[in-house]
C-alpha cells in the first residue's frame, strides 16, 4: 500500500501543474500510464490565450469565449480563466517555460549594444502574439507550434527535481476508492493503481485524488490525440457515481494531416490565423459561402464545412494553403509543421496540405466547481477530463491549456489546509479473483476497432437520431463482451483502456440521443434548430439518465 496526501493521476499540463504548487503543502504521488512527459499536452501547436497586448481586454477574450461557447458556457468560469490567464503565463516561465517573444526582443546579437526589448505593462518582455480562429485580437502565447512541448518540457523538468513529488511512470489508474464500498462514507480515498511493467496491482491511499487525465480522442476513428487519450477520468468517475456533463460537445479539429503514413498530426489553427486559406481540390476557396469569418470561424462551424465539402464532392481530404506566404515567415512560424510536412514529402511553401477533420477535445467532462472538486468527496477533476463550464458547447482556440492551469491552481489553493492527521481507512488489496492469463488478445484488437468506427460513422460531427440508436445498441453489446474479458483475465493496460473508450462512447451517445437540439459542437440532422430551451447542462450519472439540469440556465453556476 502506498499512501499520499495528493495522488495525481495525469501528468499533463494541469496534473504536472497542480503537484508543483500542492507538493509545498504535503506529498504528492503523479501516476502516469506512460512516461511522465507522454500526455495531450506535449503535442498541443498553437498555444495559450492570454490578454497580454494594450490593444486587447478581458473583456474581449470573455466575450471571444462566450461567443464561441454557444450560449453553454459559465460565465463566471470564464471571467475567472481570462483574469488569471497572465498570471499562469508567468508563472509557466517561473518554471522555466520559453515563449516567443515579440520582434526585437528575441533573436538579438548579446554581444552587441542594443535597446531594451519591448515590454508589458507588467515589465516583462513582450511576448509574441498569434491570432487564431475565434479571437477578436492577437493573444495567443506560443513556443513556435509547439508550445506543448515547450511546457510539458519545462513542467517535467520542475517536477523532476521537486521535493515531495513522486512519479510513478507507467503505472495506470483502474478504479477509484471509494469507502461506500466498505461500510464508509461517501468519500473518494483513492485509486488501485496498475503497475504495467510488473502486471500487479497496488493500492494507493490520499487525502485528495485528483483527476487529471486529459480527453478521451482515441473514442473516435481518427483524432489528434496521441495514444494515451482514452477517457479514463472520466470513466472511472462515473463508474464511481460522479456527475458527468456536457459529453455531447466533442470538438473535432479541422485541419490534421492526411496522409497514409501520418497517424495523428495536427495542422495548427495558427496556420490559418496568419493567413493559410481552406480549398477544395480544384483549388477553389469555399470557406466564405459557410460563414463570413472564413478561415477565422470557430472550429465548429470550420469542421462541418469541410466535411460537407468532402461528402458533397467525395473527396477524401480539402486543401489548406499557405504558400502565398514568404518561405521565410513560414519556416520561422511554423517549424514544427514544415519539418514534419517535409518529412512526408509535403512542402508547406510551395504546395498545399491535405487536411481532414478528426476528433480534437472533450468540452463536456466530470462536472466541478470553481475550485475543481466533483460531486463525490474527495475526489477533484482539472484539465481536459473537467467539464468547469468554461468552454459551453464549443472551445475557443487555445483556451484549453489555459484551463488546465487556472484549475490546477485553483484547487492546489483549496488543497492547501487539507487535514493529513486522520488515521487511514481500512481498505481490501485488489483481488484477481479467478483471473487467468489471455488466449484471445485478438477480442481487444476486434472491439477497439470496431468501437472507434462505429462512433466515427454513427456519432461524429453530424448526427441522427437513427445513427445514435445504432450506435448505443452496439455500445451496449461490445460493453458486455468487455466486461466478460475482464473478469475472465488478466489485466493488461490495453483492457484497461478499452473499458474506458467504451463507456465514454456510452456517455457520449447517451448525452447526445437525449439533447434534441443543433448547438455548437453537436449538430444532428433530425434536429437541426437550436433550442432555447435547451441551453442547459445535459448531466449523466451512474443509474440517471441524461437529463438537462433543471431550473436556471446556461452559466448559472452549480456546486456540485
Amino acid at each position: 500500500m502506498l499512501t499520499c496526501d495528493f495522488l495525481v493521476i495525469g501528468s499533463g499540463i494541469a496534473g504536472l501543474s497542480f503537484a508543483l504548487e500542492a507538493a509545498a503543502h504535503g506529498e504528492v504521488i503523479v501516476v502516469t500510464k506512460r512516461a511522465r512527459e507522454e500526455s495531450n499536452t506535449k503535442y498541443a501547436q498553437g498555444g495559450i490565450a492570454a490578454v497580454l497586448d494594450k490593444d486587447d481586454s478581458f473583456e474581449k477574450h470573455v466575450n471571444d469565449t462566450l461567443v464561441a461557447g454557444a450560449g453553454m458556457s459559465h460565465p463566471r468560469a470564464v471571467e475567472l480563466c481570462v483574469r488569471e490567464a497572465p498570471d499562469r503565463i508567468r508563472m509557466l516561465q517561473s518554471y522555466g517555460a520559453h515563449f516567443d517573444l515579440a520582434q526585437g526582443a528575441a533573436h538579438a546579437d548579446e554581444s552587441s549594444p542594443r535597446p531594451p526589448p519591448p515590454s508589458s505593462p507588467s515589465g516583462t518582455p513582450e511576448l509574441d502574439l498569434h491570432l487564431e480562429g475565434g479571437h477578436s485580437a492577437r493573444r495567443i502565447v506560443h513556443t513556435g507550434d509547439m508550445t506543448g512541448r515547450e511546457v510539458e518540457r519545462a513542467l517535467v523538468l520542475a517536477v523532476s527535481s521537486a521535493k515531495n513529488i513522486r512519479v510513478l511512470d507507467e503505472h495506470m489508474a483502474i478504479d477509484l476508492i471509494t469507502l461506500a464500498k466498505y461500510g464508509g462514507p461517501e468519500v473518494c480515498a483513492g485509486a488501485y493503481v496498475f503497475d504495467v511493467a510488473h502486471g500487479k496491482v497496488e493500492k494507493v491511499l490520499a487525502r485528495a485524488t485528483v483527476l487529471a487525465t486529459g480527453g478521451a480522442g482515441k473514442v473516435y476513428l481518427y483524432t489528434t490525440n496521441p495514444d494515451v487519450a482514452t477517457g479514463d477520468g472520466v470513466a472511472m468517475a462515473f463508474r464511481a457515481g460522479a456527475e458527468v456533463a456536457n459529453m455531447e460537445f466533442y470538438q473535432f479539429h479541422p485541419t490534421c494531416l492526411f496522409h497514409p503514413q501520418a497517424k495523428n498530426f495536427l495542422i495548427s489553427e495558427a496556420l490559418r490565423g496568419e493567413g493559410a486559406i481552406l480549398r477544395r481540390l480544384d483549388g477553389t476557396p469555399f470557406m466564405k459561402e459557410y460563414d463570413p469569418r472564413m478561415e477565422l470561424a470557430p472550429r465548429d462551424i470550420v469542421a462541418r464545412a469541410i466535411d460537407h465539402e468532402m461528402k458533397r464532392s467525395g473527396a477524401e481530404h480539402v486543401l489548406l494553403d499557405i504558400t502565398h506566404k514568404d518561405p521565410a515567415f513560414i519556416k520561422e512560424h511554423f517549424p514544427g509543421i514544415h519539418a514534419q510536412c517535409m518529412g512526408y514529402g509535403i512542402d508547406i511553401t510551395t504546395q498545399p496540405i491535405p487536411v481532414v477533420p478528426a476528433a480534437h477535445y472533450l468540452c463536456g467532462g466530470i462536472t466541478t466547481d470553481l475550485d475543481g472538486r466533483t460531486t463525490i468527496p474527495g475526489l477533484w477533476a482539472i484539465g481536459e477530463c473537467a467539464h468547469t463550464g468554461l468552454h459551453g458547447a464549443n472551445r475557443l482556440a487555445s483556451n484549453s491549456l489555459l484551463e488546465g492551469m487556472v484549475f490546477a491552481h485553483m484547487a492546489a489553493q483549496a488543497l492547501a489546509s487539507i487535514e493529513r492527521a486522520k488515521p487511514w481507512p481500512d481498505v481490501p488489496d485488489w483481488d484477481v479473483g479467478e483471473a487467468v492469463p489471455s488466449d484471445e488478445a485478438v477480442v481487444i484488437t476486434q472491439n477497439w476497432d470496431e468501437l472507434r468506427r462505429l462512433m466515427w460513422n454513427y456519432v461524429g460531427i453530424v448526427r441522427s437520431d437513427k445513427r445514435l440508436r445504432r450506435a448505443a445498441r452496439r455500445i451496449a453489446l461490445l460493453q458486455e463482451e468487455i466486461a466478460e474479458y475482464y473478469w475472465t483475465y488478466f489485466l493488461t493496460r490495453d483492457l484497461l483502456e478499452l473499458r474506458n473508450i467504451a463507456t465514454v462512447a456510452q456517455l457520449v451517445v447517451e448525452c447526445a440521443a437525449a439533447r434534441r437540439e443543433s448547438r455548437g459542437l453537436h449538430f444532428t440532422i433530425d434536429h437541426a434548430e437550436t433550442d432555447p430551451k435547451m441551453a442547459r447542462d445535459m448531466v449523466v450519472k451512474r443509474g440517471v439518465p441524461a437529463h438537462l439540469v433543471p431550473g436556471g440556465s446556461a452559466g448559472a453556476e452549480r456546486g456540485p
